[in-house]
């Protein structure tokens, strides 16, 4: 790993990146939409450098969290995170393929599964050489069935599962959760700014949820009419000051 540093979260907390392992907007989005309140049970499929579980933690201190990541060199720096900021006892690393985790997480227990999963289908579009920026990128490890298959197997019923995509494939998430008794119950589009089309969804479905209500929240605009980060995007952003990214 190269270009190995830390860079701060806010409120005291810090992560450790590399140019193989960071994080987008899309990570911190997908991190203030999917923030569980009170004592929860949770785990990210697809942790890559711990960024969702130590943004969640910034908030709420009350909450025990398995991070999923099958590539490990990402563990590595995501458990020197943990480390760093002494979040052993609430942060639990897992190396391990998330469509292979029985005996190793515990089924039917958590009141929040997250993921951030690849978002081109894998043979489509063009291929990154670099193999950690290959499989967030292309479903080369593991596929939209396999995600809401395992988030389906981890939640209680009633649970959550949050995951951001891209809008060209808002109708195989909804076909992929529903598949799985995971039903889509409120969705948000993101947009860069109003001239432009959204760029990215979020979604969150309830294990076992009644079908027939999708609550449609406004759209999230990562830009003001004048091309500074909306206010909303401030009160996201919080106290996080480093420039971050395009969405990816």
């Amino acid at each position: 790993m190269n270009n190995i540093h830390l860079e701060p979260l806010g409120k005291g907390i810090e992560i450790y990146v590399s140019d193989s392992y960071h994080f987008s907007t899309d990570t911190i989005l997908l991190a203030d939409f999917s923030l569980p309140k009170g004592r929860k049970k949770c785990a990210e499929l697809g942790t890559g450098c711990g960024t969702i579980p130590l943004l969640w933690l910034r908030h709420n201190k009350n909450l025990e969290i398995d991070a999923v990541e099958i590539q490990s060199d990402a563990c590595a720096l995501a458990q020197k995170s943990v480390e760093y900021n002494n979040l052993g006892d609430k942060i639990n690393i897992v190396n391990a393929d998330l469509k292979e985790l029985k005996g190793k997480l515990s089924f039917g227990c958590y009141d929040l599964v997250v993921c951030n999963p690849p978002y081109k289908i894998g043979g489509g579009g063009i291929t990154n050489p670099e193999n950690a920026k290959l499989i967030a990128r292309h479903e080369t490890e593991c596929t939209l069935d396999d995600i809401c298959f395992t988030a389906s197997k981890l939640l209680q019923f009633g649970g959550s599962f949050c995951i951001c995509q891209r809008p060209e494939r808002l109708a195989d998430v909804m076909e992929s959760m529903r598949k799985f008794s995971i039903e889509p119950k409120t969705l948000r589009l993101v947009q860069q700014r109003t001239a432009k089309a959204p760029k990215l969804f979020l979604l969150e479905g309830r294990r076992g949820g009644k079908k027939g209500f999708l609550n449609v929240l406004p759209t999230l605009f990562i830009e003001d009419e004048n091309g500074d980060f909306s206010e909303e995007m401030m009160k996201i952003y919080g106290c996080y000051k480093t420039p971050f990214e395009e969405l990816k």
